[in-house]
Protein backbone atom coordinates (compact mmCIF):
# COMPACT_ATOMS: atom_id res chain seq x y z
CA UNK A 1 0.00 0.00 0.00
CA UNK A 2 1.32 3.27 -0.99
CA UNK A 3 1.14 6.84 1.01
CA UNK A 4 2.27 10.10 -0.09
CA UNK A 5 3.95 11.44 2.57
CA UNK A 6 4.31 15.82 3.57
CA UNK A 7 6.94 16.46 1.41
CA UNK A 8 5.25 14.50 -1.62
CA UNK A 9 7.71 11.41 -1.57
CA UNK A 10 6.03 7.71 -2.05
CA UNK A 11 6.00 5.96 1.15
CA UNK A 12 5.09 2.41 0.60
CA UNK A 13 3.33 0.72 4.47
CA UNK A 14 3.83 -2.78 5.30
CA UNK A 15 2.44 -4.65 8.28
CA UNK A 16 6.16 -5.38 10.63
CA UNK A 17 5.67 -9.40 10.00
CA UNK A 18 6.18 -9.07 6.36
CA UNK A 19 9.01 -6.60 6.59
CA UNK A 20 10.82 -8.75 9.77
CA UNK A 21 10.53 -11.62 6.58
CA UNK A 22 12.30 -8.97 4.32
CA UNK A 23 14.77 -8.12 6.93
CA UNK A 24 15.57 -11.66 7.78
CA UNK A 25 16.37 -12.81 4.06
CA UNK A 26 18.08 -10.25 3.04
CA UNK A 27 20.56 -10.35 6.13
CA UNK A 28 24.15 -12.28 5.99
CA UNK A 29 24.46 -15.54 8.16
CA UNK A 30 26.43 -14.89 11.18
CA UNK A 31 29.79 -16.06 11.28
CA UNK A 32 30.87 -15.68 14.68
CA UNK A 33 32.13 -19.24 15.78
CA UNK A 34 34.00 -19.02 12.30
CA UNK A 35 35.64 -15.69 12.99
CA UNK A 36 36.20 -16.69 16.44
CA UNK A 37 37.79 -19.53 15.19
CA UNK A 38 39.82 -17.68 12.61
CA UNK A 39 41.09 -15.15 14.99
CA UNK A 40 41.98 -17.78 17.47
CA UNK A 41 44.13 -19.63 15.05
CA UNK A 42 45.98 -16.55 13.07
CA UNK A 43 46.24 -14.87 16.46
CA UNK A 44 48.09 -18.01 18.14
CA UNK A 45 49.84 -18.51 15.48
CA UNK A 46 51.73 -15.14 15.02
CA UNK A 47 52.36 -15.85 18.51
CA UNK A 48 53.99 -19.22 17.86
CA UNK A 49 56.15 -17.10 14.68
CA UNK A 50 57.04 -14.63 17.47
CA UNK A 51 58.04 -17.81 20.10
CA UNK A 52 59.77 -19.34 17.11
CA UNK A 53 61.74 -15.81 16.01
CA UNK A 54 62.70 -15.80 19.65
CA UNK A 55 64.73 -20.06 19.49
CA UNK A 56 65.91 -19.05 16.36
CA UNK A 57 67.32 -15.43 17.82
CA UNK A 58 68.74 -17.48 20.76
CA UNK A 59 70.30 -20.13 18.79
CA UNK A 60 71.67 -17.04 17.34
CA UNK A 61 73.63 -16.50 19.94
CA UNK A 62 71.09 -13.17 21.62
CA UNK A 63 70.95 -12.89 25.01
CA UNK A 64 67.33 -14.05 26.51
CA UNK A 65 66.73 -9.84 27.30
CA UNK A 66 68.20 -9.06 23.42
CA UNK A 67 65.83 -11.77 21.40
CA UNK A 68 62.70 -10.49 23.32
CA UNK A 69 63.58 -7.13 22.00
CA UNK A 70 64.69 -8.24 18.35
CA UNK A 71 61.09 -10.33 17.77
CA UNK A 72 59.20 -7.33 18.86
CA UNK A 73 61.84 -5.33 16.03
CA UNK A 74 60.92 -8.43 13.43
CA UNK A 75 57.68 -8.76 13.90
CA UNK A 76 56.79 -5.21 14.11
CA UNK A 77 58.76 -4.94 10.62
CA UNK A 78 57.44 -7.18 9.00
CA UNK A 79 53.98 -6.07 9.76
CA UNK A 80 54.91 -2.64 8.48
CA UNK A 81 56.28 -4.33 5.09
CA UNK A 82 53.23 -6.71 4.61
CA UNK A 83 50.89 -3.16 5.51
CA UNK A 84 52.61 -1.50 2.56
CA UNK A 85 52.41 -3.97 0.13
CA UNK A 86 48.86 -4.42 0.78
CA UNK A 87 49.38 -8.16 1.80
CA UNK A 88 48.28 -7.54 5.48
CA UNK A 89 44.99 -6.31 4.68
CA UNK A 90 43.98 -9.63 2.96
CA UNK A 91 45.59 -11.55 6.14
CA UNK A 92 42.82 -9.27 8.31
CA UNK A 93 40.21 -9.90 6.12
CA UNK A 94 40.19 -14.18 6.69
CA UNK A 95 41.53 -13.80 10.26
CA UNK A 96 39.75 -11.05 11.80
CA UNK A 97 40.69 -10.25 15.06
CA UNK A 98 43.48 -12.59 15.11
CA UNK A 99 45.43 -9.52 13.74
CA UNK A 100 45.30 -7.02 16.63
CA UNK A 101 48.08 -9.62 18.68
CA UNK A 102 48.86 -6.35 20.00
CA UNK A 103 52.64 -5.87 18.53
CA UNK A 104 51.24 -6.74 14.68
CA UNK A 105 48.48 -4.58 15.12
CA UNK A 106 50.00 -1.46 16.73
CA UNK A 107 52.39 -1.75 13.70
CA UNK A 108 49.65 -1.79 11.09
CA UNK A 109 47.65 0.82 12.31
CA UNK A 110 51.19 3.18 12.16
CA UNK A 111 51.36 2.15 8.52
CA UNK A 112 48.03 2.14 6.66
CA UNK A 113 46.94 5.41 7.47
CA UNK A 114 50.97 6.80 5.89
CA UNK A 115 50.59 4.49 3.13
CA UNK A 116 46.93 6.56 2.21
CA UNK A 117 49.38 9.36 1.93
CA UNK A 118 51.96 7.76 -0.32
CA UNK A 119 51.14 9.96 -3.57
CA UNK A 120 52.12 12.79 -1.84
CA UNK A 121 55.43 11.71 -1.63
CA UNK A 122 57.63 9.70 1.04
CA UNK A 123 58.48 12.72 3.25
CA UNK A 124 55.59 15.05 2.87
CA UNK A 125 52.75 12.77 2.23
CA UNK A 126 53.67 8.84 3.97
CA UNK A 127 55.91 10.91 6.70
CA UNK A 128 54.30 13.87 7.52
CA UNK A 129 50.79 11.69 8.25
CA UNK A 130 52.38 9.23 10.02
CA UNK A 131 53.24 12.00 12.64
CA UNK A 132 50.09 13.92 12.26
CA UNK A 133 48.16 10.37 13.37
CA UNK A 134 50.34 8.03 14.93
CA UNK A 135 51.80 11.09 17.05
CA UNK A 136 55.55 12.31 17.31
CA UNK A 137 56.20 10.44 20.17
CA UNK A 138 55.50 7.06 19.14
CA UNK A 139 56.90 7.06 15.53
CA UNK A 140 60.23 8.55 17.07
CA UNK A 141 60.19 5.84 19.69
CA UNK A 142 59.94 3.39 17.48
CA UNK A 143 62.65 4.68 14.57
CA UNK A 144 65.29 5.92 17.36
CA UNK A 145 64.28 2.33 19.09
CA UNK A 146 64.78 0.36 16.10
CA UNK A 147 68.12 2.03 14.77
CA UNK A 148 69.75 2.17 18.42
CA UNK A 149 68.87 -1.88 18.54
CA UNK A 150 70.53 -2.32 15.18
CA UNK A 151 73.26 -0.55 16.46
CA UNK A 152 73.98 -1.96 19.30
CA UNK A 153 73.45 -5.65 17.59
CA UNK A 154 75.97 -4.65 15.42
CA UNK A 155 78.76 -3.51 17.98
CA UNK A 156 77.65 -6.79 19.97
CA UNK A 157 78.50 -8.77 17.14
CA UNK A 158 82.37 -6.89 17.06
CA UNK A 159 82.37 -6.94 21.34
Amino acid sequence: MKHVSADGAQVIKIPQEQYDQMVKKASPASTCVKNAIMAFLFGGGICAFGQLLFWAYEQAGLRETDARTAVSITLIGITAVLTALKVFDNIAKVAGAGTIVPITGFANSMVSPAMEFKSEGFVLGMGAKMFVIAGPVLVYGIAASMIYGLIMFIIRMFV
